[in-house]
């Protein structure tokens, strides 16, 4: 159990292989991590190292073939599945490289589908929906559909969303993947700002050392294996007048 307040997620000794052909094929061997609130970090790796599974087991959408991961004190194999997924809308966020809104709604109502789920009235969720909006810069965007957003913008509603329940935790899966540099630049500006407002953590997989350099720790998966890595001669910079 995690006793330290300040932490809100660890995994210990994961791993993840598959069975193909009678062959093994290890995805990610024997990884250990800790999330202290409000730490942002930063994961890189190429195509197929594996950032996206990790990321799965860390937020209990798929089962670690060894390990185990908790999440503000809870682990995800001592839950049934109904109460994963309750625990997952309490405590994290999820925001992927595409946003995943649903366009048939507007912005506050894509913001305020998990507060509906967790029971909340529709005026409340309402409420607070405009709050997040309001914090992410989209407050004069609330009533308008994805498809007439920018991808910028799309992906700070997709934010908001997932910091609409306040919590602990936001797992990003390539978020600025999808957008040019300035749509980037404005959506990291945000992480940071909500990073400071609430004091969430969040934990980035991304192959963009630009960035990774945003982030308080960047670690490297290669090979299965998670380790620190220091960017300072390998960040790649846009010329001055980009």
């Amino acid at each position: 159990m995690i006793n330290d307040p300040k932490m809100v997620l660890r995994c210990e000794n994961l791993s993840k292989f598959y069975i193909e052909r009678d062959a093994k094929i290890q995805v990610l061997d024997s990884i250990s991590l800790e999330i202290s609130a409000g730490e942002k970090i930063a994961i890189i790796g190429s195509s197929g190292s594996g950032k996206t599974t990790l990321l799965n087991l860390l937020g209990g959408l798929d089962k670690p073939s060894t390990g185990s991961v908790e999440v503000v004190g809870s682990k995800w194999s001592d839950m049934s599945e109904n109460q994963r997924a309750s625990w997952r809308n309490r405590h994290l966020g999820f925001v992927y490289q595409f946003h995943h809104l649903l366009g048939e709604f507007t912005s506050i109502e894509n913001v305020a589908m998990p507060l509906l789920i967790k029971g909340i009235s529709i005026s409340q969720a309402k409420i607070m929906s405009k709050e997040i909006l309001s914090q992410v810069g989209l407050i004069n965007r609330y009533d308008h559909r994805p498809s007439s957003l920018s991808g910028g913008e799309r992906q700070r509603v997709a934010i908001a969303r997932a910091l609409v329940s306040h919590p602990a935790c936001v797992l990003m899966d390539e978020p600025t993947g999808n957008l040019d540099y300035f749509s980037s630049e404005a959506v990291l500006d945000t992480i940071s700002y909500l990073n400071i407002e609430f004091d969430v953590s969040f934990i980035l997989v991304t192959h963009d050392t630009n960035v990774a350099s945003k982030m308080d720790r960047i670690l490297s998966l290669k090979h299965g294996d998670l380790k620190a890595y220091d960017l300072s001669e390998k960040i790649i910079r846009p010329p001055i007048n980009a």
